[in-house]
């Protein structure tokens, strides 16, 4: 081989290595494998609802986030592979290459550093669960040394009242039922959680206390998380379906037939002008 066919071979080799079209057919995209498997892989989660639900006699997976998966895998004409993971493992699945998507991750900063996220999938208020609903109408009335407010450790519900209540005491549990199950004993005066799940919490156990919405109104959002990578294309798609579902009602149509058939919520309860 002369110098000259070696040169001419080497920059061949560098620009097949470095370009875009020859990244997008590695397995290193997640377009290009889900295009090539037909294959879109999922993160669930068993205690979950109404956006995650497992029916153990038949091991079949339904809930808002879980259709939207489906509308997803539809859009690029692939079938679902399903991994059980965890709201804090979801993470470290994308990262890994485990997963391809999971839907309801709010995106925090410290997230946001190690994966990518989709626009929002929903958009929902935080509210207070407690026993005397009437002491809790704005978020600075909670904010008071008199008030123990529970919460589950890392999650958005903690985030959220660690940036508003100053003054008043935060106890950080294990889980949100934890959190729940201090309101209901008396050992917390409020839980601040998002309000599917108050919503959920309040239709299955009314003694656990009344949903109050303080103002001003804080809301999080649900987003879907995917892998970082230099091909955005599945990124793309994905915001690409969730805009389209948006705009066709498909969202808050999956939303709020979840909140009634899985969590139990009367459609009387859920507040008329509820957005998503």
């Amino acid at each position: 081989m002369n110098r000259r066919h070696f040169i001419a071979m080497a920059g061949a080799s560098a620009f097949a290595a470095t370009s875009p079209w020859a990244y997008a057919q590695s397995d290193a995209s997640t377009w290009a494998r889900v295009q090539r498997t037909k294959t879109v892989r999922i993160g669930v989660v068993r205690s979950g609802i109404p956006y995650y639900a497992k029916d153990i006699a038949s091991g079949n997976w339904s809930g808002c986030m879980y259709s939207f998966y489906e509308g997803v895998a539809k859009s690029v004409g692939a079938k679902l592979d399903i991994t059980e993971t965890t709201w804090g493992n979801s993470v470290l699945d994308l990262q890994s290459n485990k997963i391809d998507l999971f839907f309801g991750l709010n995106p925090t900063p410290q997230r946001a550093a190690v994966i990518d996220f989709t626009n929002p999938v929903l958009n929902i208020a935080f509210t207070v669960l407690t026993k005397t609903p009437e002491k809790f109408a704005t978020w600075a009335s909670l904010d008071s040394p008199e008030f123990t407010v529970a919460v589950d450790n890392g999650s958005s519900h903690d985030a959220l009242a660690t940036r508003l209540l100053k003054k008043a005491n935060i106890v950080r549990l294990e889980s949100a039922s934890e959190a729940t199950l201090a309101v209901q004993t008396g050992r917390a005066n409020a839980q601040v959680i998002v309000l599917p799940l108050a919503l959920s919490v309040v239709a299955k156990n009314p003694a656990a206390g009344k949903m109050v919405i303080p103002t001003p109104q804080e809301n999080a959002t649900s987003n879907g998380g995917v892998r970082k990578e230099a091909d955005a294309q599945w990124l793309q798609h994905v915001n690409a379906w969730i805009a389209q579902a948006h705009a066709s009602g498909q969202i808050k149509q999956a939303f709020f037939s979840s909140l009634q058939n899985l969590a139990g919520v009367p459609a009387d309860a859920i507040p008329k002008d509820l957005s998503v």
